[in-house]
């Protein structure tokens, strides 16, 4: 509404400006999401010949062949556990090391820190083989739970490091009437911190379940199996040599974008007030 009213406070011209521009900058981002949504519903003789905004004859055989011959919503499901996995545990885990980092002193706190944000900025090129040496040892190669373990190593330093600012913003006066009325410092941490940090904690959860979805790399190195694949591998796959199967590539595309769609539509309010929720402390 702000800014619908500061829009109709211009003159005509500035308005009709401003509007075209945020037109063409709206149809920039989504031009690519409706060609790939288009793609997959053309035949294969219309996707190579000259391009065309809208398919002559629509064809639901690219989502069949992923559905039916790729088994490609098995790769969802994986991608599913493995993103809802990395989730759940980085949450939980990353909470209490951002609680213990923000409240308590104990030497080495900041060193700690500084490592933490380290661990986030590590390439995750410079990673994988001690990694993938590392899970080959536990026995969990080619399995979901090595690919959850190895995706905690880079989630959970994010994580921790953007629930520090969250949790600093909790005035620590809340906590201290808590504890007098008898909470003990983990239940001051469960029933006062977290619920205030509830918008902070959800785009977080937001941030690391999206990039273990999309996450292609390490399970590259770490999955061999077609039943174990994750949805970014699956698609990689359907890659052989030089040909480029753009109709199911782009079927996969949409069906893989489904899941985050969804969770950033109902999400959003959280997204916008969670990233600035620890900007400001007090």
């Amino acid at each position: 509404m702000r800014i619908y009213s500061e829009l109709l406070g211009r003159p005509l011209i500035a308005r009709l400006a401003i509007v075209a521009v945020m037109a063409l900058v709206l149809a920039l981002v989504l031009f690519p999401v409706y060609w790939m949504v288009i793609t997959s519903l053309k035949l294969p003789r219309e996707i190579f010949r000259v391009p065309s905004l809208w398919p002559q004859v629509f064809t639901g055989a690219n989502y069949r062949i992923l559905i039916e011959d790729k088994d490609f919503l098995i790769a969802i499901r994986n991608s599913f556990v493995v993103a809802s996995s990395v989730t759940l545990i980085s949450l939980v885990v990353a909470s209490l090391a951002a609680y213990s980092l923000v409240r308590f002193r104990y030497r080495f706190k900041g060193l700690i820190g500084r490592l933490i944000l380290f661990a986030y900025l590590t390439p995750t090129s410079l990673l994988f083989i001690p990694l993938s040496i590392l899970i080959a040892r536990l026995q969990l190669g080619n399995t979901l739970y090595g690919l959850i373990f190895v995706y905690l190593t880079f989630s959970l330093p994010v994580s921790t490091w953007m629930l520090q600012a969250y949790f600093a913003a909790v005035p620590r006066e809340l906590e201290e009437q808590g504890m007098i009325d008898g909470l003990s410092r983990l239940g001051a941490l469960f029933r006062i911190v977290l619920p205030l940090s509830a918008p902070g904690l959800a785009a977080v959860a937001i941030f690391t379940f999206t990039g273990a979805w999309n996450e292609l790399l390490l399970a590259l190195v770490l999955i061999t199996s077609e039943s174990r694949r994750t949805a970014p591998l699956a698609l990689n796959y359907l890659i052989t040599s030089d040909v480029l199967p753009w109709g199911p590539l782009m079927a996969g595309a949409v069906l893989s974008s489904i899941p985050l769609v969804i969770l950033y539509f109902m999400a959003q309010r959280f997204i916008v007030h969670g990233l600035t929720a620890g900007s400001v402390k007090g």
